[in-house]
């Protein structure tokens, strides 16, 4: 749905932004009229939209620097973007602010094979970093279905994982280190080449904040030596919970494949009819399973995760032979989003977490929703650490269906949290799961986490209406309260 267009009274004000960023950014750093302005009025969740005041285009920090310190002064709302893929709506514009993108910060500055590391700006893209080091055997172990376009900036806004965070862990196991720059225009260096930084772990901190607390300006990774063999398997089973229980015995085995990932049976058909990877198409369930290291170790894990598979009913195992058919099992799975959109007008990506022994019950409850809502679902998930991404499939032109959508996405994320799971993996919370948040927080929580908003950005003009279902002002969270009376903090930022 569009969001409003900005009131005759905002034009005034509209014009001294315009005026202002021009001043900083001359040139073509600075989009103003409509047409244009259309390009950046969603992200991938675009089934909402709305026009910003202006859009600016930095090319260095200190240009990220002065618009912050200006905007912060004047109370001028600003939502920074990247290359616009995330899929929670964390991009998604205001009509009294500004889009800060960052496209222009495109550009690795420092490649250090010694030290493992690659320091790059925030609008490389998540391939782009392994392709710049591939030639010496190295690459990025993020890799999420978006990485040829999704911006290394954009992942640590919303910790975005892949296929292979399993073993090597979601964007937060991997960044070392980021420029930042407050919402009063200061800029900070967190972190470096070292592995560990001294004092609280502000990058923890930093890594999923979805744009509420700074913008990223810099970012360092660690790059890791390719294995020396890497295979994936591809096993086919009767139901899905026959595939859900071989994904807990795998684990339970004490096997941790690079990367185990499950599709059902309309993820399945979809996949093979749009990019042909060679999947079973008589089979429920498929599981991907990629097994790397050493070569004598990768063909006793083979053996041993197909006994386990064929113990829980596998009706066909396939082993990759060389690296061209592995690459072609994965991008069946990559490509997955893109074959829904062939076969429905529109399709709704949900992303939450689960315990993985939870995955037979929740394919179960889902399969019960597809019926009451009366809408297809496909699952894909990253299944060996229980992160779902169920793809709804509907018509946006048939009056309500979007609204249906929008009501079996949020039951799903609700059976998430009462099996013991979280609303997201690495899709962030956004506009899409903010009313939400009070099913898996408590009151107290939620306003703890604003008081680190507050700590950040007291004057709120990060992000606006992403993440927090009711946003207080900061003074309103200034105080603490403890049986023997009022405890305050006179030394530190007032809220």
């Amino acid at each position: 749905m569009r969001m409003p267009e900005p009131k005759q009274d905002n034009l005034a004000k509209r014009d001294h932004v315009i005026e202002t960023l021009r001043s900083i950014l001359p040139g073509e750093g600075v989009i103003a009229t409509e047409t244009e302005l259309r390009a950046y009025e969603c992200d991938g969740l675009s089934a909402y939209r709305a026009l910003p005041l202006a859009v600016a285009l930095p090319s260095t920090t200190e240009d990220v620097s002065t618009i912050l310190r200006f905007c912060n002064e004047e109370g001028i709302h600003v939502v920074p973007r990247g290359a616009g893929t995330s899929l929670s709506g964390g991009a998604l514009p205001v009509t009294d602010g500004i889009v800060l993108g960052l496209g222009k910060f495109n550009k690795i500055l420092d490649i250090d094979y010694e030290n493992r590391t690659v320091t790059a700006q925030p609008g490389v893209t998540n391939l782009g970093i392994s392709n710049a080091v591939q030639h010496e055997g190295f690459y990025y172990a993020p890799d999420p279905s978006s990485q040829i376009a999704c911006s290394i900036g954009g992942n640590i806004a919303e910790n975005s994982g892949g296929v292979h965070c399993l073993k090597y862990g979601l964007t937060t196991n991997n960044v070392l280190g980021i420029e930042l720059v407050l919402p009063n225009g200061d800029i900070l260096r967190i972190g470096g080449k070292h592995l560990d930084s001294e004092g609280y772990d502000f990058l923890g901190l930093m890594t999923g904040s979805e744009g509420l607390l700074g913008i990223v300006t810099e970012v360092t990774v660690r790059i890791l030596k390719k294995p020396e063999t890497a295979r994936a398997m591809l096993m086919g089973f009767p139901t899905n919970e026959q595939g859900g229980d071989c994904v807990a015995a795998i684990i339970a085995a004490g096997i941790i494949p690079g990367g185990l990932e499950m599709m059902d049976r309309p993820a399945i058909h979809a996949a093979e009819e749009f990019c042909h990877p060679g999947y079973p198409l008589d089979v429920e369930a498929l599981l991907i399973c990629e097994l790397d290291g050493p070569k004598v170790e990768v063909d006793h894990l083979i053996d041993t995760v197909s006994a386990i598979a064929r113990q829980h009913g596998a009706v066909g195992i396939k082993v990759s032979e060389n690296e061209e058919e592995r690459q072609r099992f994965w991008l069946g799975r990559k490509a997955a989003f893109p074959a829904i959109g062939r076969i429905s007008p529109d399709y709704y990506c949900m992303d939450g977490t689960i315990p993985r022994k939870k995955l037979p019950y929740v394919l179960k409850r889902m399969a019960e929703m597809s019926d009451k809502f009366g809408l297809r679902v496909a699952n894909v998930f990253h299944a060996g650490d229980g992160n779902l991404h169920p793809l709804i499939m509907y018509d946006a032109n048939v009056p309500g269906e979007l609204e249906r959508t929008e009501e079996f996405g949020a039951e799903i994320l609700k059976l998430c949290v009462e099996v013991g799971g979280v609303l997201t993996g690495e899709h962030g919370v956004g506009v899409e799961k903010r009313d939400l948040m009070p099913v898996q927080f408590g009151e107290d929580d939620l306003n703890q986490q604003q008081r680190v908003k507050c700590a950040f950005d007291p004057t709120q003009i990060l992000n606006p209406g992403k993440v927090f279902p009711k946003l207080h002002r900061c003074a309103e969270l200034g105080r603490m309260h403890v049986h023997r009376g009022e405890v305050r903090f006179p030394d530190l930022p007032r809220f």
